[in-house]
C-alpha cells in the first residue's frame, strides 16, 4: 500500500521557520518525484518544490526561493521541507505527492502527480 505521511505543520510567527516531513512507503522512492504542494482556503493547489532523487533535480516555485529548501533522504524514504523566514501569505495546508519520475512532466501541476498525502496545516501569524 503506497502511503505518505506528512507532518511538521504547525502555527508560527512571521519570520520563524518549519520544517516539513513526508515519509514514503510502498514504492520504489528513488523512481519517483516528491513534490511539495500547498493549497490556502479558497485558492488552487499550487507547487512549492519538489525534488527527484535519481539526477538530483530541483524545483522551488518563485514566491519561495531563497527561503524553503526541499532534501532527501533515501535512506529513510523521507522528504524535508525546510521553511524560513515565513510570512503569512504561507500559510496553507501543505501536501506531498509523488510522480513517477518519466521524463515526461515539468512536476509542477497537481495532475502530474500519481499519490498524495492527508496534507499538514501550517499557519503563520503575522
Amino acid at each position: 500500500e503506497v502511503q505518505l505521511v506528512e507532518s511538521g505543520g504547525g502555527l508560527v510567527q512571521a519570520g520563524g521557520s518549519l520544517r516539513l516531513s513526508c515519509a514514503a512507503s510502498g514504492f520504489t522512492f528513488d523512481d519517483y518525484v516528491i513534490g511539495w504542494f500547498r493549497q490556502a482556503p479558497g485558492k488552487e493547489r499550487e507547487v512549492v518544490s519538489w525534488i527527484s532523487s535519481v539526477d538530483r533535480g530541483l524545483y522551488y516555485a518563485d514566491s519561495v526561493k531563497g527561503r524553503f529548501t526541499i532534501t532527501s533522504d533515501n535512506a529513510k524514504n523521507t522528504v524535508y521541507l525546510q521553511m524560513n523566514s515565513l510570512k503569512p501569505e504561507d500559510t496553507a495546508v501543505y501536501y506531498c505527492a509523488a510522480s513517477y519520475n518519466s521524463g515526461s512532466y515539468w512536476y509542477i501541476e497537481p495532475y502530474e502527480y500519481d499519490y498524495w498525502g492527508q496534507g499538514t496545516q501550517v499557519t503563520v501569524s503575522s
